[in-house]
């Protein structure tokens, strides 16, 4: 009660109070929002894919914002998972192909977005079909034949086991090879495969080496909609005759894929302006990815396998706020932040401000209690002794002590009623002289 009776009376303890409070509120949520990292770790694939090759376009972007990301080569999308799932990777970021994971087993992971989409690509040589009519038509033709379905960790092994099991085609029923793109397209040029199954996106650097292989075909997924109909995670995606590569007329008809989608993984506490930053450089990315997509259709919230972040599904659905299309990255940062400490700040320090007049003004009486005590003791004294000289005296200095107070243009009415009184007092020691 003494520190508080203490503060109260003495204006500059109350402001010097004032300020230490605001400030440690401050400080403290200062820390609870801490700004986004300044580097980042992302798992991609192979060097030779687009996850690699958007990670490295990615990585230029953040450079631009003075973010560092480092890119985690691996053997594919269940790598990244993994690598996601051990909180001792290191690992921030991770494209993953859509169907790979069980959401429910990864709680801690979250989408940030579709990217593009990634068809199963069924090459084939005709040759090791010439009783079938020189044409893979059905998956249920490869029994007994040579086939790749991708190297272990990769998503297209995944999809290829999960494709061939929906044929009743059982693993022991094929010549079954795990290979990755670099060993299977250098199998099918020997002949040394008859089918190498692969996932692959439409811009994928690797997409070429497969194509430029003499006497390779595509298959064609008549089935394509039944297809996404039994697995959700996938999607119809019509492939033009040429669009592969016009130059070798690949496909040689117009053909329909099935496609999961590359999706862009966080964890689930990502810093909301990462999100912001990672989205508005995909779209930048993504706006030359055209060959199997229509423009604009990627980054999406459709689709996800994963949980969106909800400063993800805000930006992609209303694009970045206002701070971040206004300003620049950091300045756009630093303000968001301010402003979510003021808003829990100013419903602290409401009731302050609402109260802070009656405080003031208890200090004041405080104040003048004080001087009316001495007052009183003058006026108890003069009673008693009847030395007006004396008392004359100490009445001029209680004076001086109120010409030294400092007060409001409202509080001046405490002040004048005391001088009245101090006058009053006045007059009756000189009346007595």
């Amino acid at each position: 009660m003494n520190l508080l009776y203490q503060i109260a009376s003495r204006p500059a303890y109350l402001v010097t109070a004032f300020i230490a409070i605001i400030a440690s509120i401050f400080l403290a949520i200062w820390l609870i929002l801490p700004g986004p990292p300044k580097t980042l770790t992302i798992a991609t694939g192979f060097p030779e894919g687009l996850y690699h090759q958007f990670a490295t376009q990615l990585q230029a972007e953040l450079a631009k914002q003075k973010i560092t990301l480092r890119i985690r080569n691996t053997g594919g999308s269940a790598d990244n998972l993994a690598l996601m799932a051990d909180p001792k990777s290191g690992v921030d970021l991770a494209i993953i192909q859509s169907g790979v994971g069980d959401p429910s087993r990864y709680s801690k992971l979250t989408a940030l977005a579709g990217l593009f989409y990634e068809p199963l690509w069924v090459w084939y040589r005709p040759e090791a079909f010439v009783k079938d009519g020189r044409s893979l038509q059905q998956l249920n033709q490869l029994k007994g034949k040579k086939v790749s379905i991708g190297n272990e960790g990769s998503g297209t092994n995944l999809l290829s086991r999960a494709i061939l099991k929906l044929n009743d085609i059982e693993l022991t029923q094929l010549h079954l090879l795990t290979l990755n793109p670099d060993e299977a397209i250098s199998q099918l040029r020997k002949g040394e495969i008859d089918v190498a199954m692969i996932v692959l996106a439409g811009e994928a650097p690797l997409l070429k080496d497969f194509y430029q292989l003499p006497g390779i075909r595509l298959m064609d997924f008549d089935q394509a909609e039944a297809y996404t109909r039994v697995l959700p995670f996938l999607k119809r995606v019509d492939v033009p005759r040429g669009i592969v590569s016009i130059a070798h007329d690949l496909p040689k008809e117009d053909i329909h894929v099935i496609a999961p989608t590359a999706t862009l993984v966080a964890h689930s506490n990502i810093n909301p302006a990462t999100v912001s930053l990672l989205l508005g450089a995909s779209y930048d990315i993504l706006r030359n990815y055209s060959r199997l997509q229509k423009p604009g259709e990627f980054p999406s919230s459709k689709g996800l396998d994963f949980p969106i972040d909800l400063d993800a599904e805000i930006f992609l659905k209303d694009g970045p706020s206002f701070f971040y299309r206004h300003l620049p990255f950091w300045g756009a940062v630093w303000l968001e932040r301010v402003i979510k400490i003021l808003i829990p700040l100013l419903i602290i320090l409401f009731p302050i401000f609402a109260y802070l007049p009656a405080i003031l003004n208890l200090s004041l009486k405080i104040r003048l209690g004080r001087l009316y005590r001495v007052l009183k003791n003058i006026e108890k004294r003069f009673a008693s002794s009847r030395d007006a000289d004396h008392l004359l005296t100490e009445l001029n200095d209680l004076e001086k002590r109120i010409e030294r107070l400092n007060v409001s243009l409202i509080q001046s009415k405490e002040l004048y009623d005391l001088r009245s009184h101090i006058a009053l007092v006045r007059n009756q020691l000189k009346q007595a002289k």
